[in-house]
């Protein structure tokens, strides 16, 4: 079911994000959670080497909350350096609640997200990253995660909620899972839920693809 793998994947993230935040066991963290269904190999891309430490010592970043995204032809080029720029932890889920129809509304954690972030929803942005597909339509993929890092989930790197976007593309778009690339759209910033799992809290309706980031 490609819904419940969309779910099952971003319930994970967050699981994971949260025992990141609490310090408790990953593993324990990851039980909890829905199971995600198996990726093929073949769609999983190879991890990238290491980079080496040259040991120089480095400014601090400019924290880029601070400074206006660029206007792309009225699109705002929205790095993650801007979207997870934040700390953001993920509301416990209460398994309880999930299977209680007159349960009240699980916690949001909205109030984390700057007013600054929440002004882009409604807006046009373009965003750079790594597709991880959640639903696919006659071989093209038509909902997919947007994620800052290929190693993410793959190779055991924790991201925050901030640092994943879901995108959905009609009619669909072919998978390219090792590359970065750019998404035009729509951007929507707000919680969202399916069956009392946090999800995501970034949704980009995307219009078109950008060119593919050799």
């Amino acid at each position: 079911n490609p819904r419940s793998l969309l779910v099952a994947t971003g319930a994970l993230l967050a699981a994971l994000s949260l025992a990141r935040a609490n310090g408790t066991s990953v593993d324990t963290a990851a039980a909890a959670a829905p199971a995600v269904l198996p990726i093929p190999a073949a769609a999983v891309p190879a991890a990238p080497a290491a980079a080496s430490a040259s040991g120089a010592a480095t400014a601090p970043a400019a924290d880029p909350l601070k400074t206006p995204p660029e206007n792309i032809d009225g699109y705002l080029k929205l790095g993650f350096d801007r979207l997870g720029g934040y700390k953001f932890i993920a509301p416990p889920f209460d398994p309880a609640a999930a299977s209680d129809p007159n349960a009240k509304p699980p916690a949001s954690g909205e109030e984390q997200i700057p007013a600054v972030v929440k002004n882009w929803s409604g807006k046009k942005a373009i965003v750079t990253g790594y597709m991880m597909p959640t639903k696919m339509e006659k071989g093209l993929v038509t909902e997919f995660l947007l994620v800052k890092d290929p190693m993410m989930c793959c190779y055991g790197t924790v991201p925050n909620v901030n640092e994943w976007i879901i995108v959905r593309m009609k009619p669909g778009i072919q998978p390219l899972m090792d590359l970065p690339i750019s998404f035009y759209g729509e951007l929507k910033v707000g919680a969202m839920f399916d069956n009392n799992y946090l999800t995501g809290i970034y949704l980009l309706n995307g219009e078109k693809m950008g060119e593919v980031q050799n």
